[in-house]
């Protein structure tokens, strides 16, 4: 019987579709590159998404991010993510955390429960928490680098951590993660160069009545507004969605394609066997 994700399960197989709909995916921050990358899960028929997010929907939002629109300023933006997934999929089990996610914040989650962390949230100090959490449990993450300040989408790549360059931010995070004796940490980050933002926007985010009061404070404890746009923090998300559905997928998609290809070779075999007697 067909249903939203039929045309999903003709790459995957039933199987890995049947692993999706079994797992658990928590999205830590639901910005630019979380959105997506929570929008691509729900579309591949991950069945239960953890949205962990303290933010609301701002106007400067709109330029990039998925659930942004003039409706949904000043509405938590995990209220409104949890009911476009519930819209693309009913059955969908979706839990809200209306928290930033901080080192005095972990005992809140259980890391064990996941079945995949992704990190796309922007302060060191909790990627790195992220990242430690998640190994300690012994759960796969993948954390987004930097996708401000750039306009090539082209340019992001899937790397160990240790083997970027050019990002700021991964640099930072190779440092730390260095200190803590951490291996291994597979990252999306780009080659571009940041560019220089031509003003800085800290000022007007102090004084202009652009986002909810409770967001302006997060907001201006930022040395610099990032500039941003439609297509590159999109892209990383949607890159991101890509390994995560591909890594909880991958033997069985693999075994699948194998049955698939055996089938089709038995086939041929038996019209050429059958050609041969006909003759």
């Amino acid at each position: 019987m067909l249903n939203q994700f039929s045309r999903t399960e003709l790459l995957l197989g039933k199987e890995a579709m049947e692993i999706l709909a079994a797992s658990r995916v928590a999205v830590f921050g639901i910005g630019g590159v979380g959105g997506f990358t929570v929008e691509a899960l729900a579309r591949s028929g991950v069945g239960t998404i953890d949205l962990i997010d303290d933010d609301k929907v701002c106007l400067t939002n709109l330029n990039r991010q998925l659930i942004a629109t003039r409706k949904t300023v000043g509405r938590y933006k995990t209220e409104v993510m949890k009911e476009r997934i519930l819209e693309i999929n009913p059955d969908a089990v979706v839990y809200e955390h209306r928290c930033f996610f901080l080192p005095e914040t972990r005992e809140e989650f259980d890391f064990t429960k996941y079945s995949y962390v992704v990190d796309a949230v922007d302060t060191v100090t909790a990627k790195i928490a992220l990242v430690m959490e998640s190994q300690s449990a012994g759960v796969p993450i993948i954390s987004s680098m930097g996708a401000g300040n750039k306009l090539n989408p082209a340019e992001f790549e899937v790397a160990d951590i240790y083997d970027t360059s050019v990002c700021p931010l991964a640099k930072v995070m190779r440092r730390e993660l260095k200190k803590r004796d951490v291996k291994q940490l597979k990252v999306v980050y780009s080659r571009e160069k940041p560019l220089r933002p031509m003003k800085d926007m800290t000022e007007e985010w102090d004084t202009e009545d652009m986002c909810p009061r409770k967001d302006m404070q997060k907001h201006t404890g930022r040395r610099e507004i990032p500039g941003s746009t439609a297509f590159v923090p999109s892209v990383a998300g949607l890159i991101i969605a890509s390994e995560v559905v591909k890594d909880l997928t991958a033997e069985a998609a693999g075994r699948a394609r194998e049955n698939m290809e055996r089938a089709a070779m038995g086939s041929q075999e038996e019209i050429a066997e059958r050609m041969s007697v006909e003759k």
